[in-house]
């Protein structure tokens, strides 16, 4: 896999680093280009919630290869480019539809 790029959003498994036994969902704000072990690459972005919502800032030390890229619906890459808004969540709002793989 190539570094991610900004904006990209991935599910991030245990087959990324055992720190992720339970998936998560990240958008990358920027990939280090820092020297380390081969195949391992840090990364900052946001974790992001089933509402595709960021819920908080992170940086991750993961491998390339165990990052799986989430193909957006079109109402989901509309609401990550929504911008900023009055209401998160809640219950008028509508599921965001993601894909994985």
């Amino acid at each position: 896999m190539l570094p991610p790029r900004s904006g990209d959003v991935l599910q991030v498994t245990r087959a990324a680093s055992v720190q992720f036994a339970q998936p998560i969902l990240f958008r990358v704000i920027r990939a280090h280009d820092w020297p380390t072990y081969d195949g391992w690459i840090w990364l900052d972005g946001y974790e992001l919630n089933a509402a595709m919502d960021a819920v908080a800032r992170r940086s991750i030390f993961v491998q390339l290869d165990g990052l799986r890229a989430v193909r957006l619906t079109a109402p989901a890459a509309r609401h990550l480019n929504a911008g900023p808004r009055t209401m998160t969540g809640g219950r008028n709002s509508s599921p965001v539809r993601v894909r994985v793989g």
